[in-house]
């Protein structure tokens, strides 16, 4: 077939990540991976993600529901939450600051407490340990027991069992031995990356494989093959003057592409929006996530969320939650709403949609 038009992109885009709506479990392993971030504006980015795409799905399902998922906490490119397949491709990781020998001492200690136990909440740790505090990453002071559970954690000791109000309660993991085929494996994370991103510009799919150094720090010297491998096999064209990237056994122009109907409003970590440069190829104009941006400088607003009407992303959200009923302040990239008559029932019907995951009202 003839090479895919900008318009076939984004079609393929938008249709292939909202899959028609499916089980907990099935969406997860669809996905591969779920981003996860704790901003609830008006709820965390995992929950606003998998709404589009689990059935009658209600903020916190993932949480509740996880302990009896086929899921692991864990990260990939970012922090999120990941397939028992994906996370075996990661482990055992081997992080990039080696432990000194006392704070090893103290790691096997915790991993055999933790063991005894079953499972810790990590003041449990705290409490029988006191190992003081620490400087964190942000230059304020933490728990070193917090800080070491995350280590152990990243280094694939420790499994999330579950989290109470939040925190994480840590399991022993037990640990598993190398694969015997690092590029094999390494070709398996880049699929995994293509399959929830595509199509994925060029820029894109190199950003993407230089952030597996997070994910697999013990194979980074291998990932610029990696990536020379995929931009070979993987199927491509040029479109615009730039090369596009997609699975196997996927055509951008097929028929089999509709996106769907109606209206979505998206996490800034969704799957459709998260690569903001092919966002900006894809649709026009530059989508920022400013959370951590100053308010005087924010273009949009703190957590606004792109508004996906059909196969165009036309405008943004803010929404929040007051006195149990939802507001929203949406802003439009060309100053005004579409004329279809048809935008404006599918407007509120999504925000119905989003009133009811979250539990309050609207309208």
């Amino acid at each position: 077939m003839a090479a895919p038009t900008l318009s076939d992109l984004r079609r393929y885009a938008v249709a292939r990540s909202l899959f028609p709506p499916t089980t907990l479990p099935k969406a997860i392993e669809r996905l591969g991976f779920v981003q996860a971030d704790p901003i609830r504006s008006p709820a965390r980015a995992q929950d606003l993600t998998l709404r589009h795409r689990v059935k009658g799905y209600r903020v916190g399902d993932l949480e509740r529901h996880y302990p009896r998922l086929a899921v692991e906490e864990d990260f990939f490119v970012n922090y999120g939450f990941v397939t028992p397949a994906l996370h075996a491709h990661m482990h055992p990781r081997t992080a990039r600051a080696e432990w000194p020998p006392e704070r090893m001492a103290q790691a096997q200690a915790v991993w055999a407490f933790v063991q005894e136990r079953g499972e810790v909440h990590p003041r449990e740790v705290d409490a029988h340990f006191a190992h003081g505090h620490t400087t964190n990453g942000f230059g304020g002071q933490s728990k070193a027991s917090t800080q070491l559970l995350d280590g152990m954690h990243y280094r694939g000791w420790l499994r999330v069992a579950r989290r109470a109000n939040g925190t994480r309660l840590y399991a022993v993991h037990s640990l598993q031995e190398a694969p015997a085929d690092v590029p094999a494996t390494l070709d398996a994370l880049v699929d995994t990356l293509v399959a929830k991103y595509a199509p994925l510009p060029s820029p894109g799919l190199r950003q993407l494989v230089g952030l597996l150094q997070h994910a697999v720090p013990q194979w980074k010297d291998q990932l610029r093959p990696a990536l020379q491998r995929a931009c070979t096999r993987l199927p491509h064209a040029d479109v615009g003057g730039t090369t596009w990237y997609w699975p196997e056994e996927e055509e951008p122009r097929s028929r089999r592409w509709r996106a769907p109907e109606g209206v979505r409003l998206l996490a800034p970590f969704d799957p459709v929006v998260w690569d903001r440069d092919r966002f900006e190829r894809l649709w026009g104009w530059a989508y920022r996530f400013e959370a951590y941006t100053p308010p005087a400088k924010r273009v949009r607003g703190y957590y606004a969320m792109p508004l996906l009407w059909r196969d165009q992303v036309i405008g943004w959200g803010n929404l929040s939650v007051t006195g149990e009923r939802l507001q929203a302040d949406i802003g439009y990239v060309n100053g005004q709403a579409p004329s279809d008559a048809s935008y404006r029932p599918a407007l509120d019907a999504e925000l119905s949609a989003l009133a009811a995951c979250l539990g309050v009202e609207w309208g």
